[in-house]
């Protein structure tokens, strides 16, 4: 057997989409932990509109930590929820939420394995009501 390797790219690439804003549901919830034990839940969106509709479009994550409660607060209210005062919300609440999504590449390296990575991955502020709000790029 021989083979050329030459043009085999060594990333592994998860990225599912082109770079841009799409209408996006959450589609799954995965409750956990950060590094530093706050908790976080896992988002799974998938879009729901065009071509690429039904597809995995990036996982993101909201935390519930004392760092993380300004970018909850603001995901939550892009979903619908009304974060004026007190909320108590379960994971599954968030499932069926809509909202617009920017997506952009992101390209990693893992420290550990030296592996080099393709992802999606939603901006800090990557979510709105109105599509035009948003840039990708």
């Amino acid at each position: 057997m021989e083979i050329d390797f030459s043009a085999v790219d060594d990333a592994e690439d998860y990225a599912n989409v082109p770079e841009g804003v799409y209408a996006c549901r959450i589609a799954e919830v995965r409750p956990g932990w950060t590094q530093t034990g706050d908790s976080r839940w896992a988002l799974r969106l998938e879009i729901t509109a065009g071509p690429f509709t039904g597809r995995t479009a990036a996982w993101d994550g909201i935390t519930w930590g004392e760092r993380g409660l300004r970018r909850t607060k603001f995901v939550l209210g892009k979903f619908g929820f009304d974060t004026a005062g007190r909320l108590a919300v379960e994971p599954s609440d968030l499932v069926g939420c809509t909202a617009y999504v920017e997506l952009r590449q992101e390209e990693r390296i893992d420290p550990a394995t030296g592996v080099r990575s393709v992802r999606m991955r939603v901006p800090f502020l990557g979510y709105a009501n109105d599509p035009r709000s948003l840039a990708a790029g």
